[in-house]
């Protein structure tokens, strides 16, 4: 658990690259972030391989290990989603006496071995008097978002389960004979059987504040053209050095 006598010298990096484990294909999202993350990312669902729930994933390139959005300035987009943002930092609980009542409260943690955390280099987590830094403050603020994400990302989930809303989808990219990729297991929401509900259904997911987010989820699918457009750069790209070379 974090504290800032153990953790007082204790810094952060806070740039991205492949060497903290930044160059991968998928990340998770949350509803809570589907605004931010649209504008950047496709949205996709695909099933958890242990529980077998449903849940948000942001497609950042065609292999697993394929993060289109990285180069060696680091991330390339005006948002980076909030599992990343986090760095080294995770939401823990801890029994609490609250109004007489044990109860478990959301305190921060952190993984002392991630890549990122130093004592010489990057960001400060506590002010030299213990406070915290605006940093610190930032990370508490996306945990939050994370840890009410994943709340409302149950819910919205079994709303809809309800209304059958949820399809599967195959994405096929073809660059040449030799580079094509078939990503399958990922979902997304039925453009057709959204358009079918009826006002009360309507309603109820707008009531509930779902609607948006499917709508979100459709919309950011034009960002797959994107990503095929910053694949074929980085393949011209990587020609033109091999040429040079």
């Amino acid at each position: 658990m974090l504290n800032n006598v153990a953790h007082k010298d204790l810094r952060v990096i806070a740039r991205y690259g492949a060497q903290f484990g930044d160059n991968v294909g998928t990340v998770l999202t949350f509803p809570t972030e589907y605004g931010d993350v649209q504008r950047e990312y496709p949205i996709f669902f695909r099933k958890d391989a242990h529980s077998g729930e449903f849940q948000s994933v942001a497609l950042l390139g065609f292999q697993a290990d394929e993060n289109l959005f990285l180069d060696e300035h680091g991330w390339q987009a005006a948002y980076v989603p909030g599992i990343v943002a986090r760095g080294p930092f995770l939401i823990g609980f801890q029994n609490q006496e609250l109004d007489g009542e044990s109860r478990k409260a959301p305190v921060i943690h952190i993984d002392l071995d991630n890549p990122r955390v130093s004592s010489t280099e990057g960001e400060p987590v506590f002010l030299p008097q213990g406070g915290n830094t605006r940093y610190l403050d930032r990370i508490g603020a996306i945990l939050q978002g994370i840890h009410q994400g994943l709340a409302v990302s149950k819910a919205m989930f079994e709303a809809f389960h309800a209304y059958d809303l949820i399809e599967p989808v195959n994405v096929e990219i073809k660059f040449n004979e030799e580079e094509q990729f078939n990503l399958r297991g990922l979902y997304t929401i039925s453009e057709d059987k959204l358009r079918k509900l009826d006002g009360d259904a309507l309603f109820k997911l707008n009531n509930a504040g779902f609607l948006q987010g499917a709508f979100l989820v459709i919309a950011s699918l034009n960002n797959v053209k994107k990503l095929i457009d910053m694949k074929h750069r980085r393949r011209r790209d990587g020609v033109r050095v091999a040429a040079t070379s």
